[in-house]
């Protein structure tokens, strides 16, 4: 058999190659494009193999369901996919998942600010004429509520593409009202309290042992109600935390800083150190952030690469996800060093001894 021609006819969408009787035999005819819920056209550009879309389909996933999931969801998806049905999914297939995902979120993002645009712009074509007629401010104002709503969504989609410049706390609520926003956070060195309206590093620490202590709370109240409880800080903790009256904690906050959390953890003397080079050479807090991604790296490289393990046994940690950035680097880092090892053994093997 041409293994080619089998791997060939994995990847053709719309039905397979020509008939093989051994790949018939050896896998279960796949479901028509119809019955993948709209996942053939979700993954078909992304370099996913049509059975890997109908194994998603088979397991009762839908695009809906993608698009709504988290990214640590979305890795359970795929681990799950794999030890249900033995699928080996490509490296290529898991970062491919997740771009169709992403991709699909932004388009419906766009059709969906396009819309609102249209929408009030007919609302202001409207008002012009009615204020011809002497229409009152009141009506005016109530009029270019529709264009406040499109201006107030694209401020909300580019604060957090530049949070690491203005490191700008405030988010959205539940429900999609802005909370206050809070003071900005700046390099303090440890025990060094922030001057003015500004929050030190040792109050962002604070914060994520103030989530564990709700997360406690929700789990107590969840074994009392006989309900089951969470082992991480969910969206149900920070809904909690809201209703005790701490606003100042939030899911895009909390997520943005976790892996600095994570360093403190893990050896908060190197982390006190970062602190200080920072404190002294006046960098801001986005550039404190992203050089706490290196040290955690070489703290992986170590442990074998294992960032996930890291996180699960450590007591503090174990409660938050591994932010997929960081994840991703340990990736790439741990392919950077195995090419380089592989060279130097290349290089090794044709030495003249």
């Amino acid at each position: 058999m041409d293994p080619d021609g089998f791997s060939a006819s994995l990847f053709k969408w719309g039905g397979l190659a020509a008939p093989n009787r051994v790949v018939e035999a050896a896998l279960p005819p796949p479901p028509p494009p119809q019955e993948l819920g709209g996942l053939e056209e979700l993954f078909q550009a992304y370099g996913i193999r049509y059975f890997t879309a109908a194994k998603i389909a088979e397991l009762g996933f839908t695009v809906n369901t993608l698009l709504d999931m988290r990214d640590e969801e979305l890795d359970d998806m795929m681990n799950s996919l794999s030890q249900i049905f033995r699928w080996d999914l490509l490296v290529g297939e898991r970062y491919g998942i997740r771009a169709a995902v992403r991709a699909e979120r932004r388009r419906l993002d766009d059709e969906d600010l396009r819309r609102r645009h249209l929408l009030s712009a007919d609302a202001s074509h409207a008002l012009d004429a009615l204020s011809q007629e002497g229409l009152s401010e009141e009506k005016e104002a109530a009029g270019s509520a529709v264009w406040e709503m499109v201006v107030a969504k694209q401020r909300r989609r580019s604060r957090m593409a530049s949070m690491d410049e203005d490191d700008a706390d405030d988010t959205e609520d539940d429900g999609g009202n802005e909370r206050q926003r809070e003071h900005p956070f700046i390099v303090t060195e440890p025990g060094e309290v922030a001057r003015g309206k500004k929050n030190g590093l040792d109050y962002l620490f604070h914060l994520y042992e103030q989530c564990r202590d709700f997360l406690i709370q929700v789990q107590n109240i969840a074994k009392d109600k006989g309900e089951k409880c969470p082992t991480k800080v969910t969206n149900q903790v920070f809904r909690y935390a809201k209703k005790a009256g701490a606003n100042y904690i939030n899911k895009p906050k909390m997520r943005h800083y976790v892996h600095c959390y994570a360093l403190h953890c893990l050896t908060e003397e190197a982390s006190n150190e970062l602190r200080r080079t920072f404190k002294e050479r006046g960098e801001n807090v986005g550039a404190w952030r992203q050089a706490c991604y290196k040290p955690l790296v070489a703290i992986a490289a170590r442990q074998g690469w294992d960032i996930d393990a890291i996180f699960n046994a450590h007591p503090r940690l174990s409660i938050w996800y591994v932010p997929t950035k960081l994840r991703q680097l340990c990736h790439a880092e741990r392919s950077s060093a195995a090419a380089s090892s592989s060279i130097t053994a290349a290089g090794v093997d044709h030495l003249p001894f």
